[in-house]
Formats: structure tokens, sequence, C-alpha cells
């Protein structure tokens, strides 16, 4: 399986998980100028970007951990950008959903508000 089909299954389950939470999803794979979002969810009145980030082993860390400054800023930036576009004022989350896949299942822990 090539990395990119590895993702795309990540995102996948990360769909799955979070509307076995009842959250909407709005967008997957959003690209404004400055960046893409994996997943824009609605949470109640909550509008959340989701950065999904997943490994098959820990040997380069926790796949949350891969989520830096750099990218945190720029989820800031492309959720003041997709706010501008709808033309909505909408309380903000930023989650993380972590997946390791090292033992062939997809282990996910969803951090809310991780930034």
């Amino acid at each position: 399986m090539s990395t990119r089909q590895f993702g795309m299954q990540a995102e996948d389950a990360a769909v799955r998980f979070l509307q076995g939470k009842h959250y909407r999803i709005v967008a997957r794979n959003y690209k404004a100028a400055c960046g893409e979002v994996d997943i824009i969810a609605q949470d109640r009145g909550t509008l959340v970007f989701v950065e999904v980030k997943a490994r098959v082993s820990r040997t380069f860390g926790q796949p949350f951990e891969a989520v830096d400054g750099r990218k945190q800023e720029r989820l800031r930036r492309i959720a003041l950008l997709y706010l501008k576009k709808i033309g909505q004022e909408l309380p903000v989350r930023f989650d993380v959903i972590s997946i390791n896949a090292g033992t062939g299942e997809m282990l996910i822990e969803h951090i809310e508000g991780a930034f």
C-alpha cells in the first residue's frame, strides 16, 4: 500500500470516527491559498478544523507530534480564510486525530482543542 493510500484510509477512518460522535462533516481536504486542512466538521455550534496524522510505527514519535507550531499557524490561517469565505462568525476549535496502525488495526486518539 502506498503512503497516499494509507493516508486516505486514515482520513476515512477519522471521518467515520467523527460521524460516530455525531459530528457533521462539512468538508474534506479543504484547500486555501496557504494550505490544506484534512477535515472541517461541525460539533454542535462549533466549527472544528481537524488535522489527521497517522503512522505505522512509533520510530518517529506519536503521530500528533507532527502537528508543530508551523502547522498550527497554517491551520489558523486556513480557518480565518474559511470563515471569511462563508461569511459567518462561528466558534472555532482545532482538533488532531492521531492514528497508530502498527498493529494492523487503526488505533484512534482524538485530541479535542489540541491548540
